[in-house]
């Protein structure tokens, strides 16, 4: 996906899908330097947030900032953890997609999971001001945006029907919310056993 694509998801959605069908790809190795860098977004994000403004519930309220250490540790958990939910998710809709009538390639199911991700992870910019609402908000307006690219790139890239293309997004939404729940229990159990929070 290019930087080009990447942009006009933002204000020509549709005409990013159809790049993308059409595009050629070279490879995985293409797809997954895209998937590493989006995904280091909201990890910087995140890591420089916490640990020069610290968190808060409300604004102007009292912060909470991270060691330096201990919020490094939590910034690669989370660059790793986001890199390996995206593959799995691409891998997921890569092996559901014949059922739905879909032909694509490995890596043009990894190039749909980057398209309907990306306003997430550019939402990521928020963790610069982890306030607890604001961050919130933006991410859901970044997951419902998510959400709408998904129904209308699916019958777009993957090249079946509508009414077909309605049932895998479903199916493919369901894969992602027990992903989202395998992350937070694995988040839970790393705070409380390998990598607990070190506040200042």
């Amino acid at each position: 996906m290019t930087i080009k694509t990447m942009s006009e998801i933002f204000y020509h959605p549709i005409i990013a899908m159809q790049h993308i069908r059409d595009e050629k790809l070279k490879g995985t190795g293409e797809v997954l330097i895209s998937l590493a860098i989006l995904a280091f977004i909201p990890a910087a994000s995140l890591f420089v947030g916490t640990t020069q403004i610290g968190w808060s519930l409300t604004l102007g309220g009292e912060t909470t900032r991270l060691t330096t250490v201990s919020a490094l540790n939590s910034a690669i958990a989370f660059y790793l953890a986001t890199c390996i939910s995206l593959t799995v998710m691409a891998t997921a809709i890569y092996l559901m997609e014949r059922t739905y009538g879909g032909n694509a390639s490995l890596e043009r199911c990894m190039n749909l999971t980057l398209f309907t991700a990306s306003p997430l992870l550019f939402i990521g910019f928020t963790g610069l001001y982890p306030m607890l609402w604001f961050c919130v908000i933006a991410g859901m307006a970044g997951l419902s945006y998510s959400t709408y690219l998904l129904f209308k790139a699916v019958p777009i890239i993957m090249r079946i029907p509508e009414e077909r293309g309605f049932l895998f997004c479903v199916s493919i939404l369901t894969v992602g919310l027990i992903i989202l729940v395998s992350l937070r229990a694995i988040t839970a159990l790393l705070w409380n056993t390998a990598l607990p929070l070190i506040y200042l």
